[in-house]
C-alpha cells in the first residue's frame, strides 16, 4: 500500500534513437538507460524502448487537481491527480507528490520508510511548513534509488492508466531543507524519475524552480508546468530551456492577463482558483487565453 497524493495542488542520460514529429506533440524513442537510471527488480530496469510525446504546444489547457471534471471545450490537455484517471480524448498528465510526503502519509512513511524522511542534526523531521509536508532524504545515492523504486512505481501507475506525461511537484524542496539537501541532490534525482518516466512511454515536466536553468532539461526533463511565472517575470526563464513547451498557472486576474499579454500567442496559459477546486465548487476560477 502507498501513500495517497495530494488532493490539491500548489504555488536524456539515454541516446534519442529517433525524433519525429508526429500529431500535436512530438514523439522520441529512447534505448536502454544507464545503471542508476531505475531501480533493480522494477519493471522500468528491463532493456527496453518506450516512445513518449510532448504536450502539445499553446494548447488550451485545464489543472484538474482538486477534482476531475468534463473538461470545457477546446481543451486538449489535462493535468490530474495520479489516483484519478486521465480525461478521454486529452493528453494527459498526471500530478505526482515526488519530492515531498503528504501530510496524510505521514504516518505511512514514517512506519514504512523512516530512513527515507530528512531529518536535522537534532533528529527532528524537516517540514514544508507551508503544505505542512515532511521533505524526503534526496541527500545520497542510496536513498535516492530506493525513493525512485517508491515514486517510480506511482509514475508506472500513470503510464498504466493511460497519461502521456508525468508532472513530479516540489523539486525545489531543497530550497525548504535547512540546508540539508542542494540542489544537485534535486537534480540527480530527477534524473532518475526522468528515465523512469521514458521507459514507461512518458514525457515528464519540470514544475517550477527557474533557477534550474538548463540543468532540468539535461537531466531528462521534456517541458515545464509553471505556476505564476508570468507574476514574477520567470516565464522567459523557462522558454529559454524548453521553448513553446511550457505550461503557465496564474492565481490572480492581474497576472493572468499580463501573462496572456505577454504569452498567450505562445504558450499554454490558464487561471485557475489557488485550491484548484473542481467546476460548480465554491471558489471555483478558470480562464484560459
Amino acid at each position: 500500500m502507498s501513500p495517497a497524493p495530494r488532493k490539491i495542488g500548489k504555488p536524456l542520460a539515454a541516446l534519442l534513437a529517433a525524433v519525429a514529429v508526429a500529431g500535436a506533440g512530438t514523439l522520441f524513442a529512447l534505448g536502454t538507460q544507464g545503471a542508476d537510471a531505475a531501480p533493480a527488480g522494477s519493471a522500468a530496469s528491463a532493456a527496453t524502448k518506450a516512445a513518449y510525446e510532448l504536450p502539445p504546444a499553446d494548447a488550451r489547457f485545464d489543472y484538474q487537481l482538486g477534482g476531475a471534471y468534463k473538461p470545457a471545450k477546446g481543451v486538449k490537455v489535462v493535468t490530474r491527480d495520479r489516483t484519478a484517471a486521465p480525461a478521454k480524448g486529452k493528453y494527459g498528465i498526471c500530478y505526482v507528490n515526488a519530492f515531498q510526503a503528504q501530510p496524510d502519509a505521514t504516518g505511512w512513511w514514517k512506519k514504512k520508510h523512516p530512513d527515507l524522511l530528512l531529518k536535522n542534526a537534532s533528529g527532528a523531521y524537516v517540514v514544508d511548513g507551508d503544505w505542512d509536508e515532511l521533505i524526503l532524504d534526496t541527500s545520497s545515492a542510496a536513498k535516492r534509488k530506493k525513493l525512485a523504486a517508491i515514486v517510480g512505481g506511482w509514475i508506472d501507475g500513470c503510464a498504466e492508466k493511460g497519461y502521456q506525461a508525468v508532472e513530479p511537484d516540489n523539486l525545489d524542496s531543497y530550497t525548504r531543507s535547512q540546508k540539508l539537501l542542494t540542489r544537485s541532490d534535486a537534480v540527480a534525482f530527477t534524473k532518475l524519475l526522468a528515465a523512469r518516466a521514458h521507459r514507461a512511454g512518458l514525457a515528464i515536466g519540470q514544475k517550477n524552480t527557474s533557477e534550474l536553468g538548463t540543468r532540468g532539461k539535461k537531466a531528462g526533463l521534456d517541458f515545464a508546468v509553471t505556476e505564476e511565472c508570468g507574476r514574477y517575470d520567470e516565464c522567459g526563464d523557462y522558454t529559454k530551456v524548453y521553448g513553446n513547451h511550457v505550461i503557465v498557472i496564474e492565481y490572480t486576474k492581474k497576472a493572468f492577463a499580463k501573462t496572456c499579454d505577454a504569452y498567450g500567442d505562445q504558450l499554454s496559459v490558464v487561471r485557475r482558483d489557488l485550491d484548484v477546486t473542481p467546476r460548480g465548487s465554491k471558489g471555483y476560477v478558470y480562464q484560459a487565453c
